[in-house]
């Protein structure tokens, strides 16, 4: 089973409280309020018991996810995740598109199903965008989408080594798949 979600990072820091000496007020420098970003697409991987979780992920430096971006992604899914896989996604139009169902109807290993609409609680990696949005990349201002891409690779890496993280957005989403 893999939930799958986008998302988008941007150039413009999420600003969190953070801690300085007394009287120093801590500045952010930021370029410009760009509408540059990185669009990301990542899937938490669940064993048929819950027991092994895995996460994978692509960045994409100022481009949107689109069905082909999305297949591109089943395709590094498909590759590396052996045996059938149900894909468990939100109803983004990309995954929706006709070119995604021909894909889905040629690969007979990869059965598709949505979330209901405005559930996204209902998706753990929607937990996990959150985390690295308001964990690691938290008052980070880059100088350009290359940096800022290089970054995130490297909190989502460390995101995918740690199985407890995992395991805690699961049980976050609240489901019952795996009790």
């Amino acid at each position: 089973m893999v939930f799958v979600d986008e998302s988008g990072l941007m150039m413009a820091p999420l600003v969190r409280r953070t801690w300085s000496p007394l009287g120093k007020t801590p500045l952010l420098l930021q370029r410009t309020r760009s509408h540059r970003k990185v669009s990301a697409i990542a899937g938490i991987a669940a064993s048929p018991k819950g027991r092994r979780l895995r996460l994978f992920f692509r960045l994409h430096p100022n481009q949107n996810i689109t069905a082909t971006l999305c297949i591109a992604f089943l395709v590094q899914l498909r590759r590396q995740i052996r045996g059938n896989m149900v894909v468990l996604w939100d109803r983004l139009q990309a995954h929706r598109s006709r070119k995604m169902k021909r894909y889905l109807r040629r690969n007979p290993r990869i059965a598709a199903f949505y979330f209901p609409p405005y559930a996204p609680d209902l998706n753990p990696i929607e937990y996990g965008w959150g985390y690295l949005k308001t964990n690691p990349l938290a008052n980070y201002a880059p100088e350009n989408e290359t940096i800022l891409a290089r970054r995130a690779h490297k909190h989502l890496r460390c995101m995918a080594k740690r199985p407890n993280l995992l395991r805690g957005f699961i049980e976050h989403a609240r489901l019952s798949f795996f009790d």
